[in-house]
């Protein structure tokens, strides 16, 4: 623990979604966010100031994954909050799809979440209190054209966040998922107009969201208010896929 704040680790915290979430739980915790550069980790360090820092992480490599929770508990304390965001996409149709491009993203979405929960729910367990909160996407149950690895990984989170779920609840731990759809990030800024105009046809709410939207989610879930809550999916998407 840190100036008497509980420590959330956010994957994946230095844009977009990961780094709002960062931002949000920084009023509660002690927030350590991940990314994969050194330049990264120091946009972290300096958006969070006195609240929380950033780490270097490598989803795809189980030995930094290890590296990272051994040093956040020796230097830091213990993990009370767990958010996996980050996550990457190879996208492509499926009969051109490389077993390289298959392989890291299922490696790195949804294999990862094993190395990342395990010692994390070993310490949550002896203290009888935790969060865990995985973000998925709507795409887990809509489907998407190009995406075949990364709407299985997407669907994989969701069915590992029920079964864990279940094995843990009765030991003060809750473990969802929070799965956005249309979000306004860098990534979605690159979309032409006419791309831009036949999504949002298909969002009921006619807008795309924000990441703000989707944090406040996230946020609440931490909370003891949220103890309730477990084993599910909830969607933040304005209605584009009801789940």
């Amino acid at each position: 623990m840190v100036e008497d704040k509980p420590i959330a680790l956010v994957t994946g915290a230095s844009r977009g979604i990961g780094a709002a979430i960062a931002d949000r739980l920084a009023a509660s915790f002690f927030v350590i966010g991940t990314a994969t550069t050194e330049i990264g980790t120091a946009g972290i360090s300096d958006r969070l100031g006195k609240s929380g820092t950033g780490l270097i992480l490598n989803l795809a490599s189980d030995e930094s994954i290890n590296a990272l929770l051994e040093s956040i508990d020796s230097t830091y304390g213990q993990v009370a909050v767990l958010v996996n965001n980050a996550g990457i996409v190879q996208d492509g149709l499926f009969i051109r799809m490389s077993d390289d491009d298959w392989q890291k993203v299922i490696q790195t979405n949804l294999v990862s979440l094993h190395a990342m929960c395990r010692p994390v729910i070993r310490t949550m367990i002896r203290n009888r209190w935790g969060r865990i909160i995985n973000i998925g996407s709507v795409v887990a149950r809509a489907g998407n054209p190009g995406q075949t690895n990364y709407v299985a990984a997407k669907a994989g989170i969701e069915g590992f966040t029920r079964a864990l779920a279940n094995e843990i609840a009765n030991r003060g731990i809750t473990v969802n998922c929070v799965a956005p759809g249309f979000i306004e990030t860098d990534m979605t800024a690159n979309l032409n107009e006419r791309q831009l105009e036949a999504t949002l046809a298909q969002i009921p709410i006619g807008r795309a969201g924000t990441v703000d939207e989707v944090a406040a989610l996230v946020s609440f879930l931490t909370t003891d208010e949220a103890a309730y809550i477990t084993g599910q999916t909830i969607g933040v998407n304005g209605g584009m896929w009801f789940i």
